[in-house]
């Protein structure tokens, strides 16, 4: 939300949300039961020219843009060595605990996924199930196909049960400044209403 209030652009966002990060941390439980369950966020920030994935652990964090195709997001750490902003400390600090040993390519999804964070078992499949819904319709997305998406409840996308998907946000951001750019968000806390 303070991206948004405070950048005008998709990189500015990411800017804002990492000076955030770095000087407060994260935390905080995920559910409003007495159960502790954290995870670390992953953010898709985009504009009508530019798009980024950011993703976090703690206050570290990988940044990618995303150059084209489409991309997804789900729980988990997705980047891996497409990586083009990063903490300043982000390979020192993994070196510094020994996930990486400082000569192999640098995966940042390898070496941050599960650290200091509760394991998400499902995500795996309903990310890899997302991102072939997106890859199905590549080229041709609209508005309604992807509201069908974020609908989906046997991808695990739409999420039921313990864990529930409480609400989804398409939005249209033409890259020709004269139009505007319209938002659709979930009225009900199932999305496949």
């Amino acid at each position: 939300r303070l991206g948004l209030e405070r950048a005008d652009t998709a990189e500015k966002a990411l800017t804002v949300i990492v000076d955030l990060l770095e000087k407060y941390g994260q935390g905080g439980n995920c559910m409003e039961s007495h159960m502790t369950f954290t995870y670390h966020n992953s953010f898709l920030i985009a504009d009508r020219n530019e798009a980024w994935v950011l993703e976090t652990s703690g206050k570290y964090w990988a940044a990618e843009k995303v150059e084209g195709g489409v991309r997804n997001i789900s729980n988990q750490l997705s980047i891996t060595t497409k990586i083009d902003r990063e903490h300043p400390k982000l390979k020192e600090y993994a070196k510094t605990n020994g996930w990486w040993d400082g000569e192999k390519e640098f995966d940042f999804a390898a070496t941050y996924s599960y650290v200091n964070t509760t394991r998400m078992t499902t995500t795996r499949g309903r990310y890899c199930e997302g991102y072939k819904l997106l890859n199905k319709h590549k080229g041709s997305i609209t508005s309604e196909i992807m509201m069908e998406i974020l609908r989906d409840k046997e991808s695990g996308i739409n999420m039921e049960g313990g864990f529930m998907t409480t609400g989804s946000m398409v939005s249209v951001l033409p890259q020709q400044p004269n139009l505007p750019c319209i938002h659709y968000f979930t009225g009900t806390p199932d999305p496949a209403r």
